[in-house]
């Protein structure tokens, strides 16, 4: 008998073993490694830390995603259109010049003191592409989620030729002032994405202290705006600029004939960095100059006084991790903001698991603001 347990004991070694062989081979070859951390070591950001224990595994992502492409295809093409999740409902904004933005809301009818997350989507982002993002932060905080559409987005009427591919600070603070008469005793928390930390951080450095947002997360930013687009994979560079023209110019084109000599400057552009240095005068700049110094969030982010979670993939073809480089240091000095970065996840993809994929941005971003929300 005792000699029926020995073999045993050593067969069950001897699969742990062969089981722990191949899950190191695995993560070899799909890239999976333990995230690397870059914060200014406080009491507050170490105790938020080490309540995080998805930043002490290492992110494995889906192994026939490990390549950037494919994960950031499957995203865009497959994923956002198998998410089966309802909004509850929309309301349109008539901003102080006459354009229109709009809150999409889920969670309406949650009791009034229930937190609410305020989401800043991507530069071409819609309902139906923040779905999971939506989906996800419900099923993982329970929490309120408030969608804020920018202007000419989700097919808005854009009667004011007016547009932005980071938004508007004035628009977003009108947004967060009509949030917060909806629900007056709900503590409020943001997430951008790509695109939307753009104006996430330009807001936050802008107002600083005076905010009713406690504490943030930046999924994916791109950093400086002058020089990021210069980055972008060629692919989707040529790619987002067509996307751009058939989603905010070719319908509105009665809208910009007031501004006729910059839509046809605009009309031309082939690739993303083109369309960011031209449009300007749509943005109802005079000045390339003038309108990166209003909406450059790195020109104030080091006026950012609240908490902020940033995560950034060192694959990502679009936001390229050397935008971070420039930044690195004057972040390790700033005690309210935590840098993120995973070997792989691509583009606001981070996606786990084998057959039925999840976000692991989803679940870090969600934890992140819970946490937050405890230390308060």
């Amino acid at each position: 008998m005792r000699e029926d347990v020995k073999r045993w004991s050593v067969a069950m070694k001897a699969v742990e073993r062969v089981k722990q062989l191949t899950q190191d081979w695995l993560d070899r070859w799909t890239g999976a490694e333990q995230p690397k951390l870059y914060y200014k070591m406080t009491d507050e950001s170490v105790a938020c830390l080490a309540s995080l224990s998805q930043l002490q595994q290492k992110y494995r992502p889906t192994p026939w995603l490990s390549n950037p492409h494919l994960h950031l295809l499957y995203f865009d093409l497959i994923k956002k259109k198998q998410i089966r999740f309802e909004y509850d409902r929309l309301d349109p904004l008539t901003m102080q010049d006459g354009g229109v933005t709009a809150i999409m809301w889920s969670g309406v009818n949650l009791p009034a003191h229930t937190p609410t997350i305020v989401l800043l989507h991507t530069i071409t982002g819609s309902p139906d592409s923040m779905r999971e993002l939506v989906r996800d932060l419900r099923q993982y905080t329970g929490w309120r989620v408030a969608l804020c559409l920018r202007r000419g987005h989700a097919k808005l009427p854009m009667p004011v030729p007016k547009m932005s591919l980071f938004g508007s600070v004035e628009d977003l603070k009108a947004q967060i002032a009509y949030i917060q008469t909806q629900y007056p005793t709900s503590d409020l928390y943001a997430v951008g994405s790509s695109a939307g930390t753009g104006l996430l951080v330009r807001y936050l450095g802008e107002v600083a202290e005076d905010t009713p947002i406690k504490a943030a997360f930046a999924l994916c930013p791109g950093y400086n705006t002058e020089s990021s687009f210069q980055h972008v994979h060629p692919f989707y560079s040529k790619v987002m600029a067509k996307k751009l023209l058939k989603s905010f110019i070719h319908p509105y084109q009665h809208t910009w004939q007031q501004r006729n000599t910059a839509l046809q400057k605009v009309l031309a552009v082939k690739t993303l960095a083109d369309f960011e240095r031209q449009y300007f005068e749509l943005a109802g700049y005079d000045s390339y100059a003038s309108y990166s110094q209003a909406t450059n969030p790195m020109c104030v982010f080091e006026q950012v006084k609240i908490p902020v979670m940033v995560l950034n993939a060192e694959d990502d073809p679009i936001c390229h991790i050397q935008n971070f480089e420039p930044y690195k240091e004057v972040i390790q000095n700033m005690p309210n903001i935590v840098v993120v970065t995973t070997k792989k996840g691509s583009h606001c993809g981070f996606y786990e698991g084998m057959g039925q994929t999840q976000s692991w941005a989803s679940r870090l971003m969600s934890a992140y603001l819970q946490a937050q929300h405890t230390q308060q």
